[in-house]
Formats: C-alpha cells, structure tokens, sequence
C-alpha cells in the first residue's frame, strides 16, 4: 500500500532543514541566549564594522520630524534610536523576541529616547497593525531569521502608507573574490570560537554563521521585494557585499 502522506515542510535553521514549525522557538533560543551580548555579537560577528553600516543605514532611511518608523526585529534598539536621534518622528520598536526587547526598553531609557518610542513584541510575519499606517519600515540584521521571509515583505508593504518605503540592512553575499576564503574562515572557525569564549555559546554563534550563507543572495531578495508589491528596488553593497542594504517603495 502506498502511502500518499505529504512530506511534512521544512525550512533552513542554518544548514540543517527542521520541521516549519520548529524554527520560530529554535531562534527565539538563539535569541534569549544572547540577547544580554547582543552587540558583543554583532561587534564578534563584523569586526565591528556593523556600526559603520548601521549609521549609513539610518542615513538612508531619511528621518524626517513627521514620519514615523516601524523597527522590525528591532532589537536591542540601534536603528530606533538612530533615527530618533537624526530627528526622525515616533518609532515603533518592534520584535518577536520578548528578552531582546526588553534589552532595547532599558537602553532606551538610559538614553532617554522611551518618550519617543512604543514597543510591540510581534512576529514579523503577522502584524497586528493596521495597513498604510507607517511611513518607513526597518529591518536590521533580522529577515535572515525569519521563517517565512515572503511574508515579512508583504507585511511591510501593507502596512506602509502609500509613498512608503522599506528598508533592509543584512548581512549578503561577498562580491569581491578575494575577501571569500578569508570570510569563510572567519564566519566558520574563528567565529564560533570567540562565541565560546565570550558568550559561553559557540552553538549559537554557529548557527548565526550558517544564517548568513544560506540567506538569499542580493538579486534573489530584490526579486523577493518586487514580488511583494514593492517598487523601485535598489541594493547597495557595503563592505564588497558582506553586508547589504535593500530599499523598496510602496507605490
């Protein structure tokens, strides 16, 4: 007897494939584990030079006074507080990661930036917020961990206002020939080592390595963007393409 059961989804946590519904509590402990390190991390993970690539990311968001932000994956709050800091209007920062948020609350009140932000732990993929009611949506660092990534686009260009835009800032796929081995090196020896060292947490530090190259390289996610109903794609490389920034409108 033949047995006619569809294969159960999957989806990529790193190199390996887990059940669908897997993923989300798989990143969440991710996540809780080093959200208290959070920019250890990041400083671990790009040698530091995602500070640079942040601060040109919020350029390119264009802060004005009388638009307002919705941060996905947000964070511990750097792109948020950029913005506000750049004169940006009301943000809304935003995550599915309740102890990462909270590490963005507290540093938003040391800053003295809580007056000008709302918090919202969400999932990415289903927002509960009403369409066309934002003027710029962010997101830093965190479409790689999303599990319906497809999803995410659409959500953000719902919920832009007409003339919106949407920003993406994540680490890509390496343009130039010769940074490649040296990367790979960095990302796969070096990398989870220092996450040992540091973090106490070499496994998740692996796995945020195995993220980035099977994250959809700079032509698949505009691809991915123009599928969703965002317009005017661009992309621009930083670093020779280790990282890069996305940006779309909605028309």
């Amino acid at each position: 007897m033949t047995d006619n059961t569809p294969p159960a989804a999957t989806v990529d946590f790193g190199f390996r494939q887990v059940p669908l519904a897997e993923k989300k509590p798989l990143v969440r402990a991710v996540f809780d584990s080093v959200a208290s390190r959070y920019d250890v991390m990041n400083d671990l993970m790009s040698l530091g030079i995602h500070r640079a690539w942040k601060r040109i990311f919020v350029t390119d968001l264009a802060p004005r006074p009388g638009r307002t932000l919705l941060d996905l994956a947000g964070g511990t709050g750097d792109i948020s507080f950029g913005w506000l800091r750049a004169g940006g209007g009301p943000a809304i920062l935003s995550d599915i990661n309740a102890a990462m948020l909270g590490v963005g609350r507290d540093r938003a009140i040391t800053r003295g930036f809580a007056r000008d932000l709302s918090f919202l732990v969400a999932d990415a993929e289903h927002l509960p917020l009403p369409s066309a009611t934002v003027d710029t949506v962010s997101i830093a660092f965190g479409l790689r961990n999303c599990t319906d990534k497809q999803a995410v686009l659409a959500e953000a260009r719902r919920v832009l206002r007409p003339g919106g835009r949407f920003l993406c800032l994540e680490f890509s796929r390496v343009r130039v020939a010769a940074l490649a081995p040296v990367y790979d090196a960095w990302s796969f020896r070096v990398l989870p080592r220092l996450g040992s060292a540091v973090a106490g947490d070499a496994e998740s530090y692996q796995y945020l390595a195995e993220s980035i190259r099977t994250f959809p390289d700079q032509d698949t996610l505009a691809g991915m963007m123009r599928a969703a109903g965002l317009e005017r794609v661009r992309v621009r490389n930083l670093s020779g393409g280790i990282a890069a920034i996305h940006s779309g409108w909605r028309l």
